[in-house]
């Protein structure tokens, strides 16, 4: 049976912070920070291992939820609080969570498809439009 994916993202979780941010498959070799929300119904603390991109200082991530007709859930949880923690590498610190409008959000999701094909695959799973965020340090 395959791995859920609470299970399957603590494991990435513990791998990233006992390595400095560096995972073994199937994220090897891709940037990959570690985004800790505050749950928009629940109020508790969330992390989540997702891929990123930089424009200028920026981190930029994509809420493509691997295809799904739906926002992942942290995707919500930033829009209700978008003050977020952001740890990179052995860095850690404090963000603020915008998400991105037209034509900036086209030309950031391409440049993500273009560091890593399986957002294109993503993009086209869907009918919906994947939101673009960008992360801001505080």
């Amino acid at each position: 049976m395959a791995e859920d994916v609470t299970s399957f993202n603590v494991r990435i979780i513990e791998e990233f912070r006992a390595n400095n941010g560096v995972v073994g498959a199937p994220f090897a070799g891709a940037p990959l920070l570690l985004l800790g929300t505050i749950g928009a119904k629940s109020g508790a603390a969330r992390v989540n291992p997702l891929a990123y991109t930089k424009d200028g200082e920026d981190l930029i991530i994509i809420a493509s939820f691997a295809g799904a007709d739906q926002h992942p859930p942290w995707f919500y949880n930033l829009k209700a609080n978008p003050e977020v923690t952001v740890e990179v590498g052995s860095d850690t610190y404090q963000a603020t969570a915008q998400i991105v409008d037209e034509p900036e959000r086209t030309r950031l999701y391409t440049q993500m498809e273009e560091q890593m094909s399986t957002f294109t695959d993503y993009r086209e799973k869907t009918e919906r439009v994947i939101p673009v965020v960008r992360l801001q340090r505080i």
